[in-house]
């Protein structure tokens, strides 16, 4: 038995029960299927309905939720008003709840669990707990039973007993869990989320589902964001958008920029870019009552120093449009070559996310002056391909003709070789001789000669690299 409701352990039933022993103390019992998939599922989107009451929210276990309201209740009329709204609002959905407010982790599921609806004051959980089963303690069903064996029925009773009697029989951990029920201390929650830096959110009184007020709203948030920002001299590097419909469904988007911003037109043109580009769109169902606006990375931003000969503005138009199309697109598709420290051609470029700011310190090296032919090609294959040459008459220097994807090319001039040995580590890889060959019709193409048959005594292969423009 995986679950049951309140009927059936009336009866007797409990968690883990053989089915068999279950289905022959009830004859009637109506069971079904668990399906432990699709309730982690629920429980998570249950808890990101639960991000409008506070941003600290923690799973707890694979029928539980954490809210850390620290800070919080006064927003929602105080503690008792909060833990009505919260319990009344996830009952409207269709979910039996139960909820306590205590200060610390296992005094508040405790007191959910079996006194549901008990505000506990700090400093006041060993009172609140007092009268509670030892089944509140949690843990292995073994220690409650050996407790229960040992005459000791409530926390109160066990609370009552020597810290190093419990340590002796039940281990420090057990100990441990206890003061903390006590609320002698208490671990830091680990909320589902990273926490955002700033916020900005409007809530409704009625919701709203056209897409003039859903645009007025993001309007409004992004000017309130962006005057936070401007007074503690912050600017964004990822803006998150949560959009909560009335119905508990939660839509998140988040958008991802190149280089500090705060200018509130920016912010909102990427949202905007964003939006048009959901394959899902936007959906208001029975209408949004809340609108949130995160922070997720803010860093430090100071006004450049223009000077008269740098053309800052195109630079920062190059960085929008990067912004707008990785909106569009996602920024895993627009990306930048960086220079890597090798000399083997295929590998001397690494693609990155063009946003990313981490790999933009390296420069690349000047290959050739002004009027120098180009040494190396524009285009490069993203892996060597294999080509049939011919040597009538030159068998050491670049092939008379080649065949190279079903087409051949009788080669006119050549330049070469150019040997580019492996990595230093690699002092018994093979070597290659690069040539630079212009057919007859004009095509200009990239050849080498691997040299690792040629050591073995066996005709060396060819490989077409690239293609000059």
């Amino acid at each position: 038995m995986h679950a049951l409701e309140e009927r059936a352990q009336a009866l007797g039933l409990y968690k883990g029960q053989p089915l068999a022993n279950a289905q022959a103390m009830v004859r009637e019992l109506c069971v079904l299927p668990a399906d432990l998939k699709s309730d982690a599922a629920l429980l998570e989107d249950i808890a990101d309905w639960c991000d409008r009451f506070t941003p600290f929210v923690a799973c707890d276990g694979a029928d539980g939720l954490l809210l850390d309201i620290t800070g919080a209740a006064h927003l929602f009329g105080g503690e008792a008003a909060m833990l009505n709204l919260v319990r009344g609002k996830i009952a409207a959905q269709g979910f039996a709840v139960a909820a306590a407010i205590a200060g610390t982790t296992p005094a508040a599921r405790a007191l959910a669990r079996f006194a549901g609806g008990h505000i506990a004051a700090p400093g006041m959980e060993a009172r609140a707990l007092a009268r509670l089963p030892v089944a509140a303690l949690g843990g292995d069903d073994s220690i409650r039973r050996a407790l229960e064996r040992a005459g000791l029925k409530t926390i109160e009773q066990v609370a009552a007993r020597q810290r190093s009697e419990l340590g002796a029989r039940f281990g420090k951990g057990f100990v441990a869990e206890l003061e903390m029920l006590l609320g002698h201390y208490d671990k830091p929650l680990d909320p589902r989320r990273p926490l955002p830096d700033l916020s900005a959110e409007q809530r409704f009184a009625e919701p709203i589902v056209t897409a003039s007020a859903i645009a007025a709203s993001l309007a409004g948030l992004t000017q309130s964001l962006s005057g936070v920002l401007e007074q503690r001299g912050l600017g964004l590097r990822v803006l998150a958008a949560a959009f909560f419909r009335a119905d508990g469904v939660v839509r998140r988007l988040e958008v991802r920029l190149g280089a500090p911003t705060r200018d509130p037109a920016i912010l909102l043109r990427l949202l905007d870019e964003k939006l048009d580009a959901l394959a899902d769109p936007l959906d208001a169902g029975f209408g949004f009552d809340l609108i949130r606006l995160d922070a997720g990375l803010a860093e430090k931003s100071q006004n450049a120093d223009v000077s008269f000969d740098h053309d800052e503005n195109a630079r920062w138009q190059t960085h929008f449009l990067v912004d707008r199309l990785a909106a569009r697109f996602g920024e895993h598709r627009v990306l930048r070559f960086v220079p890597q420290d090798t000399h083997i051609p295929e590998a001397a470029a690494a693609p990155v996310p063009a946003q990313e700011r981490d790999f933009g310190g390296e420069a690349w090296t000047r290959k050739r002056q002004s009027n120098d032919p180009p040494r190396r090609p524009l285009r490069l294959l993203q892996k060597p391909e294999e080509i049939r040459a011919s040597f009538p008459e030159a068998p050491d220097g670049p092939p008379a003709f080649f065949h190279w994807r079903q087409c051949r090319h009788e080669v006119a001039r050549a330049e070469g070789p150019e040997r580019i040995a492996m990595q230093w580590w690699q002092q018994d890889g093979p070597s290659r001789d690069y040539f630079r060959v212009e057919t007859r019709q004009g095509q200009r193409f990239w050849l080498y000669r691997d040299g690792q048959f040629r050591q073995n005594g066996l005709a060396p292969r060819w490989y077409l690299q690239g293609i000059f423009a």
